[in-house]
């Protein structure tokens, strides 16, 4: 089996309506990835049901995110862009993987110890195991990248591990290696009301958060009443690493303006605060908007957006297919190995 030498795969949950840390995080980074690599994205709908979820709502937020995804520059001829669970593949290629991993690899995930907290015994099992479910997404394409946020590094170092043993186990070089792509300024976008925390679309207060339908009258509202101290900006990216709130926003721009924050720094070091947030938020809403305006042209064609849907299902297939047979072969599975009377 050939192996590709450029290979990314990676994927949003359609948990919830989408905010600047999935933009900026990802989304918008995969717009510049498509130039370099060959490129698979996917609605990860499988990882989402690891929580509860309404059938209705993640229905319709599965459309969406495939919506944003085009949006924000993501060409579906161009790529592969489809619904994970429409790939049978995956789920499949999970199941060997959790044969293959092991469990003290996975009770080393402090992601799942800090979602289930002392709840732990009572989550589900999904999401105790969703990385060796992660691990098959990215292999069941051979993907030799992946750009993952810094939250994201374990899972992919789980992946590596469970690879190496596959090919270990079984004498046979399958599966690449896959390296992470760690890429952009804001790598980790924090909530505009604490600094010291993650942007979340279950953080209670809605000005600790951008949407990516938010109008753009909303989005300067939330830049100018986002938690600052009192302090001019910092002069120097050591002083601003010592102020959360401040390293936030000056990233944020970075990020939208295709800079870097010690470039941000240089300009805005030592000004006060409101002429910032004046130019950060008309930068985000000039940004931001066109995204939310092609998002609801997008929703309201329903008939063109499942073309799309169905399109990448068939493409992400004809590659994880051939892949998967191969793993059937190579286990000892009855799979294709009976002659045909």
């Amino acid at each position: 089996m050939e192996k590709p030498t450029n290979r990314i795969l990676s994927g949003v949950q359609p948990s919830g309506d989408l905010h600047l840390g999935n933009y900026l995080g990802a989304i918008k980074n995969f717009v510049s990835l498509q130039h370099k690599y060959e490129c698979f994205f996917c609605v990860v709908d499988l990882h989402a049901i690891t929580v509860w979820q309404d059938p209705a709502t993640l229905a319709q937020k599965t459309r969406e995110v495939t919506a944003a995804f085009i949006a924000s520059g993501i060409d579906p001829k161009k790529n592969t862009l489809f619904v994970q669970s429409q790939v049978p593949q995956h789920a499949q290629l999970a199941w060997m993987f959790s044969c293959i991993a092991r469990m003290g690899w996975l009770n080393r995930m402090t992601q799942f110890k800090d979602k289930a907290g002392k709840n732990s015994e009572n989550v589900s099992v999904g999401l105790f195991s969703y990385p060796t479910l992660m691990a098959a997404d990215i292999l069941i394409y051979l993907a030799t990248h992946v750009p993952v946020g810094e939250d994201q590094k374990q899972h992919l170092e789980l992946t590596r591990d469970i690879a190496q043993k596959f090919n270990n186990d079984f004498k046979h070089e399958l599966f690449p290696i896959p390296e992470p792509l760690i890429l952009g300024e804001a790598k980790r976008v924090m909530s505009l009301r604490d600094g010291t925390k993650k942007m979340s679309k279950s953080d209670p207060s809605d000005y600790s958060r951008i949407m990516l339908t938010d109008s753009k009258e909303n989005i300067v509202q939330k830049i100018k009443k986002a938690k600052t101290d009192p302090l001019p900006l910092p002069d120097s990216l050591e002083d601003a690493k010592a102020r959360p709130e401040a390293l936030n926003l000056l990233t944020i721009f970075a990020a939208l303006n295709d800079s870097d924050t010690e470039e941000v720094i240089s300009n805005y070091g030592g000004k006060e605060f409101s002429q910032f947030k004046n130019d950060l938020g008309e930068l985000a809403s000039s940004k931001l908007s066109p995204i939310s305006d092609e998002v609801n042209k997008l929703m309201s064609d329903k008939v063109y957006l499942d073309s799309i849907i169905v399109s990448g299902k068939e493409k992400a297939i004809s590659v994880a297919k051939p892949v998967l047979d191969k793993v059937f072969e190579i286990l000892g599975f009855l799979h294709n190995n009976i002659p045909k009377n």
